[in-house]
């Protein structure tokens, strides 16, 4: 008995030995195959947030750190390198443009130049300028509008009426299709999730749009309108009247020329009488 126990405990003992060896080739090949598979793969480093970040928060040597990203797969505008996003003056730092959580790829939408503060100015595209429209509640789309959003501007105002400069018509109009929103009073944060009734916007404009809705906003009222995130089109023009609004319409009067007629009066007693003649002129 206890030889046949002795001979079960040393087959075992060798089945888990084979056992042991052949997990540890197997682990041991995969290993290989791993570190080949990432020599044959070209990585850079790639600069991720450390921890989450808030929109307004200068971002330090320690809220970033290198990562191993495959060349072929950096994101658009990714800082490639820590030395690429601290540039060689350690005391301009940028700050955060939108919230981002740890591990997210810093790019250069999400963040300002070196040196600059979550400003207005910071979020303005080269050749483009700032303007502020006064809204309320009803122009202004009931406080859901946010940083970063679309709209369409409409001005409404008082035009003479065609052939009558004495009388006055109300006239609304669209004069700009997808503006961008860059500031909600004096926030522009595009994280911001709670309505605000604002009492300004501020739109991101070039400097002919300037000149036109400072014109348009000394002479009627701005309205504006949201434009759907997905929605990439431009709205084509619109002109609404009182006579669209009502629909009423006006014949037009058209004066018909009379053919001339040219006579000779003869008196004859007290009788005169008219003899129609070819006309000379």
């Amino acid at each position: 008995m206890r030889l046949v126990f002795g001979l079960v405990l040393v087959i075992g003992i060798g089945l888990a030995s084979f056992a042991v060896y052949m997990a540890k080739d197997y682990i041991g090949a995969y290993q290989a195959e791993l570190a080949s598979r990432e020599q044959s793969v070209p990585t850079v480093d790639v600069v991720v947030a450390n921890r989450a970040i808030r929109y307004g928060e200068q971002i330090t040597l320690e809220d970033i750190r290198p990562v191993r990203w495959p060349e072929e797969a950096i994101p658009d505008g990714a800082f490639v390198g820590v030395e690429a996003f601290l540039g060689t003056d350690e005391s301009k730092l940028r700050t955060a443009l939108r919230s981002m959580e740890k591990d997210e790829a810093l790019m250069v939408i999400k963040v300002t130049e070196l040196g600059q503060d979550a400003g207005v100015s910071s979020r303005l595209s080269k050749g483009m300028r700032a303007f502020a429209i006064r809204v309320d509640v009803a122009t202004g789309v009931s406080g859901f509008l946010r940083p970063g959003d679309h709209v369409d501007v409409y001005w409404s105002g008082t035009l003479p009426s065609a052939g009558n400069r004495q009388a006055e018509q109300e006239v609304t109009q669209l004069i700009q299709s997808r503006v961008r929103l860059i500031a909600i009073d004096q926030t522009a944060d595009e994280d911001r999730q709670s309505p605000t009734i604002a009492r300004t916007v501020t739109v991101e404009v070039s400097p002919i749009q300037v000149a036109t809705f400072a014109q348009a906003q000394n002479t009627g009222r701005l309205t504006l309108s949201l434009v759907g995130a997905e929605d990439d089109g431009i709205s084509d023009e619109v002109v609404i009247n009182q006579n669209d609004l009502l629909g009423i319409q006006y014949e037009q009067v058209v004066e018909v020329e009379r053919e001339k007629v040219c006579t000779i009066r003869t008196r004859r007693g007290s009788d005169t009488i008219e003899t129609p003649i070819p006309c000379t002129n």
